[in-house]
C-alpha cells in the first residue's frame, strides 16, 4: 500500500520543488556541514576523514529523523491514513514524473524546432555544456539522463525501501545527494568527497543491475529489441566511467538500436565517453519518448516488486 500510494502521489503531484523538500533540506544540511568541516590546507588524508565524517553524520541523522517521524505516524488511528502518509514521504524519494516531464518537454521543443529552448531545458538536467548542441546531441543527452536517473531516482530508493522500509530509502536518497554535491573529481572534492562517491557506488551496485534486467523486460513488453538490449548490456555496460551508470545506458541503447556516448564538453573542456550500442538508427526526438515509456515500465515493475517484498 505504501509503494502504491507513493507512485500515485508522484503521478498526480510530481516532485514539488522548494526549500522544504526533504532532499533540499538534506542538501542544506550537507552544505552547512561542509562549511564547517572542509579545510583546503590540511592533508589529503585529513580531507578524506572530514568528508567521511560529513557523510556518516548525514546518513545517521536522516535515518534517526525518519524513524522518529514514522513513530509519530503510528499514533494515527486509521491504518490506511498511516499508509497514505508514509506513501507521501516515500514519493519524495522517487521521481518518475519529473523525469518524464523533463524528457517530454525537450521532445516537444525538438518536434516544433525550438532548438534554443531544447538546449536550455536539457542544460537543467545534465552537467555538460549545452549551448552548442545540435538536435542529435540533445536527444543523446536526454536519453542518457533519463536512462541513468531511472537507477538512482526510482529503482534504488524502491530497492532500499523493499529491504529496510522508508528509513533506508531516505538514507539512500541522502547518500545520492551527497554524491551529487561533494563527489566531484576536482581540486576541492577529490579527497573530501571520495568517501561519499564510494558509498553511492556501493549502494547502487545491485539496483543498477536490476534496472538493466527491468529495461530488458520492458523492451519485451514494448516490443523493442530486447535481445540487442541484453547483448549491449553485457558488451558495453562496463565501459561507462561509473561502475553502475552503464547498465541503464547500454541496455537502453541496445533496446532502441541506437548509440549513446561520445564527446561531451564540461566548462569548455571536451572529454570522451565510450560509445554504448551500435548506431544502426540515427538519434531522433522519438527516442526520447520511447526512453520515457521504458522508464515508466521499469518504474511499475520496481513498484510492484518493492510492494511484493513488503507484503
Amino acid at each position: 500500500m505504501i509503494c502504491l500510494f507513493a507512485f500515485l502521489f508522484d503521478s498526480l503531484l510530481g516532485d514539488p520543488h522548494g526549500k522544504w523538500h526533504p532532499v533540499a533540506l538534506i542538501g542544506t544540511w550537507i552544505a552547512w556541514l561542509e562549511r564547517h568541516l572542509y579545510d583546503a590546507d590540511v592533508s589529503p588524508r585529513m580531507q578524506y576523514i572530514a568528508g567521511m565524517i560529513l557523510s556518516l553524520l548525514t546518513l545517521f541523522l536522516v535515518y534517526d529523523i525518519t524513524e522518529a517521524l514514522l513513530a509519530l505516524i503510528l499514533y494515527i488511528d486509521n491504518v490506511y491514513i498511516q499508509y497514505a502518509v508514509q506513501g507521501f514521504i516515500l514519493s519524495f524519494m522517487i521521481c518518475p514524473r519529473s523525469l518524464a516531464q523533463a524528457g517530454m518537454e525537450i521532445y516537444h521543443y525538438l518536434l516544433h524546432h525550438h532548438i534554443h529552448l531544447a538546449r536550455t531545458k536539457v542544460g537543467w538536467i545534465v552537467g555538460r555544456d549545452t549551448d552548442q548542441l545540435d538536435e542529435r546531441e540533445i536527444v543523446r543527452a536526454t536519453v542518457e539522463t533519463v536512462a541513468e536517473n531511472t537507477i538512482d531516482g526510482i529503482v534504488s530508493p524502491l530497492f532500499f525501501f523493499a529491504i529496510g522500509g522508508i528509513p533506508l530509502a531516505v538514507v539512500y536518497r541522502a547518500a545520492n545527494t551527497l554524491d551529487s554535491m561533494i563527489a566531484y573529481k576536482n581540486e576541492r572534492y577529490l579527497y573530501f568527497g571520495r568517501f561519499a562517491a564510494h558509498v553511492d557506488d556501493v549502494l547502487n551496485y545491485i539496483p543498477a543491475r536490476m534496472s538493466a534486467i527491468f529495461f530488458i523486460i520492458a523492451s519485451v513488453l514494448l516490443r523493442h529489441h530486447w535481445r540487442n538490449a541484453w547483448h549491449m548490456m553485457r558488451r558495453d555496460a562496463v565501459k561507462h566511467p561509473s561502475p553502475n551508470g552503464g547498465y541503464a545506458e547500454a541496455t537502453v541503447a541496445g533496446a532502441l538500436d541506437i548509440q549513446l556516448g561520445g564527446y561531451n564538453s564540461y566548462f569548455g573542456k571536451t572529454t570522451f565517453r565510450a560509445y554504448m550500442g551500435d548506431a544502426n538508427q540515427p538519434l531522433a526526438p522519438h527516442h526520447i519518448r520511447q526512453t520515457v515509456h521504458l522508464m515508466y515500465a521499469v518504474t511499475i515493475m520496481a513498484v510492484l516488486l518493492a510492494a511484493g517484498c513488503q507484503w
